[in-house]
């Protein structure tokens, strides 16, 4: 195979993510269930907050014409606390007991902190501080006013989206349906996790990376199982796929053209357009991307390490891409602990382990053994060090491009 046949990784994710078609499909979901969900319409707030002058502190509320000075003397004519108010308008020379909350008597144009009032016998105060107009009321639709528009169609929900929210009195929000994405394991040598594999077998485990990397980038996962390497056995979980009406199909393992690679085959006889599958990366040349319909199609590597390399730069920004969200900046800078050789026509991804140099920036210590099959290497990694086509000889010491693989608080 020459160098030529591959496609450079800019160019893949580039015309894998053009193809793509965020999702148009709403769904209403309480507001409990709403994090982490994209709006798909304007939010509104349906009244006004705070729906009256409010006290923003506890002590007596006022007229400020009544206290000109320190020691002024006022007569308590009631209280007012949060969800009880003073009924009546305080009048010259009176004041009403207040707490934090509660709305502001009528008449009464100012708050006097309760550690700047002495209380005097008779149901009276004297004032210790000097107020002026609007001194502790927070004015009505301080916060927001009805019909104001406070959240628009494509946030990503988060806690204080929520807060929000239920303040402006929506108990429901109408979001972007996740999209659906299928996850199919092909091969005869694969069995499910938890049963007793043959001498010839290994447990599947692509399936479950890749379905918590798609539930985390904002997708829902329709697991298809582990098929054989038959065709009519392929073609009938796609047939699911279609029904099901996946966005996405992701295949593990099967993707090439060898003797028992039937996966790209199968595709092709249920009408895929195949518009690529060899990447000039390492891991994860066999990378398949078409169409069936408007159900897209991304063939992963059957090997462990490629599959989640791969899920990472393309499925990842995919599903993001569908979900109307963005995906995570795992782009990062760091040095390189060891020396890094040249490189070949293919883009490296390095499974590296970090920590911080005296001067806090980040070191990347690269395993001596980088096989695609070993797991633990990458389940023990921090980042990934991005070696490009052609690199020359980096030295210790030298600044390289990381992609992390998980937020790294060292």
């Amino acid at each position: 195979m020459k160098s030529t046949d591959l496609l450079p990784v800019s160019e893949a994710l580039a015309r894998l993510l053009d193809a793509a078609r965020p999702v148009t499909d709403q769904e209403v979901v309480p507001l409990r269930q709403a994090a982490g969900r994209v709006l798909a319409e304007d939010i509104a707030a349906r009244l006004t907050q705070p729906p009256f002058n409010s006290s923003a502190m506890d002590g007596y509320a006022l007229r400020t014409q009544d206290a000109p000075e320190i020691g002024a003397e006022l007569t308590v004519i009631g209280h007012a606390a949060a969800g009880h108010a003073f009924v009546g308008t305080v009048g010259p020379g009176e004041t009403v007991r207040i707490f934090t909350g509660a709305p502001v008597p009528d008449g009464a144009d100012a708050v006097l902190i309760q550690e700047d009032a002495e209380v005097l016998d008779g149901g009276r105060i004297r004032t210790r501080f000097t107020v002026t107009k609007g001194r502790h009321i927070r004015p009505r639709g301080q916060d927001f006013a009805e019909g104001e528009t406070v959240l628009s169609a494509g946030t990503r929900l988060d806690y204080a989206h929520v807060t929000v929210c239920a303040a402006m009195n929506h108990p429901k929000l109408a979001v972007y349906r996740r999209p659906l994405v299928a996850v199919l394991a092909t091969g005869d040598e694969l069995v499910e996790a938890g049963q007793v594999p043959q001498a010839d077998q290994i447990i599947a485990s692509n399936t479950f990376g890749i379905a918590a990397l798609i539930e985390a980038a904002g997708g829902s996962v329709l697991d298809l199982g582990i098929v054989a390497d038959r065709a009519d056995l392929i073609e009938t979980a796609v047939d699911r796929a279609l029904a099901a009406k996946a966005d996405v199909l992701v295949t593990l393992g099967g993707a090439s053209v060898g003797d028992h690679d039937l996966v790209q085959s199968s595709l092709k006889a249920k009408g895929m357009a195949l518009d690529f599958w060899r990447i000039a990366m390492r891991p994860g040349k066999p990378l398949m991307v078409g169409s069936l319909g408007a159900m897209q199609v991304l063939g992963l590597p059957g090997n462990p390490v490629a599959s989640l390399v791969c899920g990472t730069l393309f499925l990842e920004p995919l599903v993001a891409r569908l979900g109307h969200r963005q995906p995570p900046d795992r782009m990062a800078e760091a040095i390189t602990a060891t020396p890094l050789s040249a490189n070949d026509h293919r883009q490296d991804y390095l499974r590296a382990r970090l920590s911080r140099d005296s001067e806090g920036r980040l070191v990347a210590h690269s395993f001596g053994k980088q096989d695609s099959s070993m797991m633990k290497i990458f389940a023990t990694s921090d980042c990934l060090i991005l070696r490009p086509p052609q690199a020359l000889e980096l030295p210790a010491g030298a600044p390289c491009p990381i992609i992390l693989i998980r937020p790294f608080e060292g």
